[in-house]
């Protein structure tokens, strides 16, 4: 039979037990209904309508009167109850106390009287902190920040936690395995194609940031150390509004940057778009040096794309009832480049005399585009907050190169006469992914929540490269550097959480989920083929307990998975210079994790955090170096373990009514212990992070920023980071009642940020210095127009999952 049927099978059975379990616990319970009024006996429409239970006044459940002030709750479980209601301009209201059995209830008129206090005023004293602490999850205000001309990857690395590596992928609580979700839907990107997308989308497009490093259930296991969710600005106020932003900075070179944010709603209709392009002109230079034996391999690589970038978001939702709600999203994304680099390769011998050489020079032209169709359905069953949610989801991604290669060899370096080589290069990579998911939520009474849920994907990545050699007689194959890999996967998954409000100060949570994944991989060079089909088991379990509105305590335990991007699992070597290559590895594991987290919060500020992770078989590239031919090939491989140890703490803190400082620091005690090319490599380090971000506000709609950012040396696998360091200025003006903000910025004032890295261990002595554009100047201005009484949108994560996170070019 086949597997994949059997499963869906079995998880419909599932579903339906626990639909049919859930709704046998609600049965008895009657409905709870009313009206709300002013002090004038006109009805008090948009009121948050709150069901308390009694004794403890716990919320059982909320929703917002409709325009004749009138509400209703529905199977509401036997007991007692107070009803509550407020709106921000109202003083809030409380009804008697209400017994409820199986007979509806009819609750007295409430009447509510209007604050004398102005809205103005209430709005200016509501201040966010920059950081905010919840039980799952930390939270990083972004638009409380000076973003001035920066992009969604540079507002990431500086971030409480967060790491960029070697190649600008992004590293989370010591592992490069993290999922990257945009409004709670998977980037499917990974590496070098990640690292554009979020480079071209501006950091003024974002709200906020949430870290969940042990997510729940509900989410997709993939990810070591966990979720980093983007939340992008979107508004859905009665009419238009929306934002226009321009941005230009000056490094090296020039960038220019522009984009649109337009929101509309009619009521039943609700219709966002989202445009950003921009012209980025930068620089990389990466120096390696390589000690073989008694020689001294130095190269000198210098990479100069000019990228023109645009990424589009449309969508809408269309609200048929109070409980029937359809959504529909569509995801464009192009970036052409043109690129020359330049290496140039000595070799010293001991004396330190240059005795050979390689100059390279390869122009290329390079187009990624992909795009993306969500489907949205989600029935709210009823007004205790049973609801179903449907997603199916359809990506696709191509990739295309043409380069030229051009080497020239200089003394020791020419082998068999060889002075002058010629290479080509066509290469194009293809993505396709399909996603279903269907979750349920269903509250049980007493402060009991259930949820279940149901998610399959299926992935087909065709990766095509072809190399040709130029010869006397022409153009010719080369068939070390050709190659054609074929990868087909199907992940199935169903998972079910149970939460209980047990007191006003203490909420549990735990879930439980089942994933199987079958694999495939078909490399048509090498006629090689692996299959694969496992399942696992992944609980979670999360607690919170605050005994005071100022003190917060939560725990959380998760166990994860972390699969290898498709690219990895390629076997064929690909060579970025004579030599230098990159080797995939079909026969690898995926890495299994156990994270366990702490945390303690005092007003908003993080008193302290605590943070294990314990991975095994991790997932990391080992160099192994040919001391005869000159080559080091880079594959990945399972290594046994490694431990990490956290410890942060920070928040913001007002200083002075007109000055505020936000402050992190963060200590972490890494560990790897693994056996590397028959050898036995421990490696133990101790490294620690410090950011501070102060915001000064001077008359007149003035603000004064000032950040600074500080990376110790630290372990990552089997590479040894160099301390790193970075300080930025800024100003910003806010104008035309606060609907038009010009900022300006400088970062990195010193020219000091910079990736330096050791690898060291059997004959492998290897540096690397990465530095690019990190001093620039940005001056960006923003525009809101439109209705801007802001009302919060619908929040909807979709079936994506991990899988797009695993796409590599």
């Amino acid at each position: 039979m086949n597997p994949t049927a059997t499963l869906r099978t079995t998880s419909l059975l599932f579903l339906s037990s626990l639909l049919f379990t859930f709704n046998t616990l609600a049965q008895n319970s009657a409905t709870v209904k009313g009206y709300v009024q002013d002090a004038r006996q006109q009805p008090l429409a948009y009121a948050t309508v709150s069901l308390l239970s009694l004794p403890d006044s716990a919320l059982v459940n909320a929703q917002m009167s409709d325009e004749a002030g009138a509400y209703l709750f529905e199977k509401v479980a036997s007991g007692r109850y107070v009803v509550k209601a407020s709106r921000i301009d109202f003083h809030p209201v409380l009804s008697a106390a209400l017994e409820v059995g199986s007979q509806p209830v009819q609750v007295p008129l409430l009447k509510a009287t209007e604050k004398t206090t102005a809205l103005k005023e209430v709005v200016v004293q509501g201040q966010r902190p920059v950081l905010e602490q919840q039980a799952d999850r930390l939270i990083l205000n972004v638009d409380k920040l000076n973003t001035a001309g920066e992009n969604s990857l540079e507002i990431l690395k500086n971030a409480p936690g967060v790491r960029l590596d070697k190649d600008d992928n992004i590293v989370y609580r010591g592992s490069s395995s993290v999922n990257v979700m945009i409004n709670g839907k998977m980037t499917y990107m990974s590496g070098t194609e990640l690292s554009a997308y979020l480079k071209s989308l501006p950091a003024s497009n974002i709200t906020k940031v949430e870290f969940m490093a042990n997510p729940p259930a509900s989410y997709d296991a993939a990810g070591t150390a966990g979720i980093i969710n983007i939340v992008l600005k979107r508004d859905l106020t009665k009419g238009m509004n929306g934002t226009a932003t321009l941005s230009t900075g000056y490094g090296t070179y020039e960038k220019v940057s522009g984009g649109v944010n337009l929101n509309y709603n009619l009521g039943k209709f609700s219709f966002y778009t989202r445009l950003n392009t921009g012209h980025y002109n930068s620089y990389n230079r990466l120096t390696m040096e390589r000690t073989i034996r008694d020689s001294l391999y130095r190269s000198v690589n210098y990479w100069h794309p000019i990228t023109k970038s645009a990424n589009l978001v449309a969508g809408g939702d269309f609200f048929l009832n109070k409980q029937h709600t359809v959504g529909l999203m569509l995801k464009g994304y192009t970036s052409p480049e043109e690129a020359m680099t330049t290496s140039n390769s000595i070799n010293y011998d001991i004396p330190g005399n240059a005795i050979g050489s390689v100059q390279m020079l390869n122009p290329r032209t390079i187009s990624s585009r992909n795009y993306s169709l969500n489907l949205n359905y989600k029935f709210d069953i009823d007004s205790t907050g049973r609801a179903l949610t449907f997603d199916t989801d359809y990506v696709r991604y191509r990739h295309a190169t043409q380069e030229n290669f051009t080497n020239q060899y200089f003394g020791q370096a020419v082998v068999k006469d060889r002075q002058l080589e010629g290479l080509r290069n066509q290469a194009t990579a293809a993505v396709q992914i399909y996603a279903l998911k269907l979750d349920y939520v269903h509250p049980l009474g007493n402060q009991w929540k259930a949820e279940a849920g149901w998610k399959s994907s299926w992935v087909r990545t065709e990766a095509n490269v072809h190399f040709e050699r130029q010869q006397e007689d022409g153009w010719q194959n080369d068939a070390r550097r050709t190659n054609h890999f074929l990868y087909r996967e199907n992940i199935n998954a169903a998972y079910v959480s149970l939460s209980k409000q047990v007191s006003k100060a203490l909420s549990l949570k735990a879930g439980l989920r089942a994933e199987q994944t079958i694999s495939e991989g078909d490399s048509r060079t090498t006629k090689s083929n692996v299959n694969r089909n496992y399942w696992e088991l992944f609980p979670s379990v999360f607690a919170s307990f605050a005994p005071h509105e100022d003190h917060q305590f939560s725990t959380s335990y998760s166990r994860r998975i972390s699969r290898p991007n498709y690219k990895s699992l390629n076997p064929f070597t690909f060579y970025s210079d004579p030599y230098m290559g990159i080797q995939g590895n079909p026969f690898l594991q995926p890495s299994l994790s156990n994270s366990l987290m702490f945390s303690y919060t005092f007003k908003n500020f993080q008193v302290l955090s605590v943070s294990y992770l314990q991975q095994n078989d991790f997932v990391m590239e080992v160099v192994s170096q040919n001391d005869v031919t000159k080559e080091s090939i880079s594959t990945s491989q399972n290594l046994s373990r490694a431990h990490s140890l956290s410890f942060s703490s920070g928040g913001t803190l007002p200083v002075r009514q007109w000055w505020s400082a936000n402050l992190q620091a963060q200590g972490s005690l890494n560990k790897v212990t693994t056996p590397v090319q028959g050898e036995q490599y421990n490696q133990e380090q101790f490294s620690w992070d410090l950011s501070t971000d102060h915001n000064f506000t001077l008359p007149k709609d003035y603000s004064l920023q000032y950040s600074l950012y500080y990376n110790s040396p630290s372990v990552s696998g089997l590479f040894k980071a160099q301390a790193n360091t970075q300080m930025n200025i800024g100003a910003k003006k806010v104008f035309l009642d606060g609907r038009a903000t010009l900022s300006l910025k400088l970062n990195d004032i010193f020219d000091k940020s910079r990736f330096r890295a050791r690898l060291n261990y059997n004959n492998v002595n290897m540096y690397w210095k990465n530095e690019w554009e990190s001093r620039r100047l940005n001056l960006s201005f923003s525009y809101k127009f439109g209705n801007n009484k802001i009302k919060t949108a619908r929040n909807r994560r979709t079936s994506t999952s991990e899988e797009e996170n695993r796409v590599s070019n």
